[in-house]
């Protein structure tokens, strides 16, 4: 380091000299310039708050933007996995939704989200999952509804539209086993656990020395409770594993003709309200007119039936590599004892692909 000595002539030390004239109005930053105290001019003032005011407008903006689009949603991983899917998909249809905070999801707790220590049959059945979210959507709290189709009831409140289904994913349901690997290979006795009538009744026909007990909770839940060892073995949705890219989990994956999935099982479906056409413009883009058609073939069945959460239902309809409509159906005990299944024969009009003929297919299964 040099080495610096006091300036004979001043007295002071050289990292210290300036001339006296600056010490008065200047403040002195070591090893820079001299700041000066003088007041801003009156131009410099007015640039300042000019520039304040205008961050000031900015923040007020930001704070008091309204989304272009609230998205109704449960707060599951599954649920928010489907919610992101339809909002990536609005933005990639509108470029005007791009824009950060176009798009807001909010979650709201439903009924079934609630109450976890009972079978969905004892609590009520069907909307359970449904309703909280539709009643966000009429009193205009959010403007669109995302829910699993498999969940929706076969009527819908008045003043509400489900005209969307996004692309449906794989319909089978998934085995899971840290002990077997197949439904088959479980020693009798074995605890399959499913909050599902319809897994149940189709597991205990086939093996009725299992035994299968309620296993609510989300996928997560579920899997957790498996590595707990409280069952030997459980069935998922493989769509929901997929979604939620956790199909590590799978053992096996159950053919439809070994379980029959749920009506509608794999598709989600958007809603919003019967007067806001500018909504549906935008969910309306989304569709995916098989998947509609599918459903609902499906939802005809099941609402010919009837049908509920205490009843085992089954039913899937699709296009076959000609263009047929195919629809199978199930109606079951929940022990497994007693069933009756619907196979229909070939739509003779595959070119006559409209709603209303996929519904009156549906229903005729059903008759």
């Amino acid at each position: 380091m040099a080495n610096l000595t006091l300036n004979p002539a001043t007295n002071r030390h050289p990292l210290l000299s300036f001339p006296p004239k600056m010490l008065k109005g200047s403040i002195l930053t070591l090893g820079f310039p001299p700041l000066s105290l003088k007041p801003p001019s009156l131009s410099q003032s007015r640039k300042t708050s000019v520039t304040r005011a205008a961050v000031a407008v900015d923040q007020e903006e930001a704070k008091t933007r309204v989304s272009l689009i609230k998205i109704g949603t449960r707060g599951s991983p599954l649920a928010l996995a489907q919610a992101h899917e339809t909002r990536d998909k609005l933005v990639a249809a509108h470029p005007e939704l791009a824009e950060s905070g176009a798009i807001e999801i909010i979650i709201i707790k439903t009924t079934g989200d609630k109450i976890l220590d009972q079978p969905l049959a004892d609590i009520g059945g069907k909307g359970l999952f449904t309703k909280e979210i539709d009643e966000a959507l009429l009193d205009g709290r959010i403007d669109i509804a995302v829910h699993s189709m498999k969940d929706v009831p076969t009527y819908f409140p008045d003043n509400m539209i489900l005209p969307c289904n996004l692309p449906r994913e794989d319909v089978r349901d998934a085995f899971i086993s840290l002990t077997a690997a197949s439904l088959a290979e479980l020693p009798a006795g074995s605890v399959v656990g499913s909050a599902s009538l319809r897994r149940q009744s189709q597991i205990l026909y086939r093996y009725p020395s299992l035994k299968v007990i309620n296993f609510r909770g989300n996928v997560q839940t579920r899997l957790r409770k498996l590595s707990e060892g409280d069952v030997q073995a459980t069935l998922l949705a493989l769509a929901g594993l997929k979604r939620l890219n956790m199909t590590e989990n799978v053992t096996a994956i159950l053919s439809v003709e070994e379980m029959l999935p749920a009506i509608a099982q794999g598709a989600i479906g958007i809603a919003c309200r019967n007067d806001d056409d500018k909504m549906a413009n935008y969910i309306a883009s989304l569709n995916h007119e098989e998947t509609r058609l599918a459903v609902a073939c499906e939802r005809a069945f099941l609402t010919t039936l009837e049908g509920s959460c205490r009843t085992p239902i089954a039913g899937y309809a699709h296009r076959d590599k000609d263009g047929y409509c195919i629809f199978r159906g199930l109606v079951a005990s929940p022990d497994g004892t007693r069933g009756e299944s619907f196979h229909s024969a070939r739509d003779n009009k595959k070119r006559s692909i409209c709603l209303q003929r996929y519904d009156r297919h549906g229903r005729g299964c059903g008759e």
